[in-house]
């Protein structure tokens, strides 16, 4: 499972470099979220604009991944696929995150 990392002031951006998060790569997601973002930044993004699929093994590995970060922490997603807002759309996973439609558009919001 490939992730890239950056920093913009104020948030830490995390890239998925794969077109699938499934129960094929859901423990490693899992970890390399883990290490990637612990004692990081407040607020992390997600960057989804490669993930053309995601089960429920992929969303459940999401949502750990949010609980993995201190409680003062947030996690949210950006660039989600029209398949992958779908199933944030069906399991009312949207309400529970930050949903922007790009990470430009979460940019200006968040750094706003």
């Amino acid at each position: 499972m490939e992730l890239t990392s950056s920093k913009e002031p104020g948030l830490q951006i995390v890239t998925v470099q794969e077109q699938r998060i499934d129960a094929a790569v859901a423990l490693t997601f899992k970890d390399r979220m883990r290490e990637i973002t612990e004692g990081g930044i407040d607020t992390v993004l997600l960057d989804l604009n490669h993930v053309q699929f995601i089960d429920s093994s992929g969303l459940g590995a999401i949502v750990a991944a949010m609980k993995n970060l201190s409680p003062d922490r947030r996690l949210v997603l950006a660039g989600l696929t029209p398949t992958v807002d779908k199933v944030f759309r069906l399991t009312r996973m949207d309400s529970v995150f930050g949903v922007f439609s790009t990470v430009d558009d979460a940019l200006a919001e968040l750094q706003g």
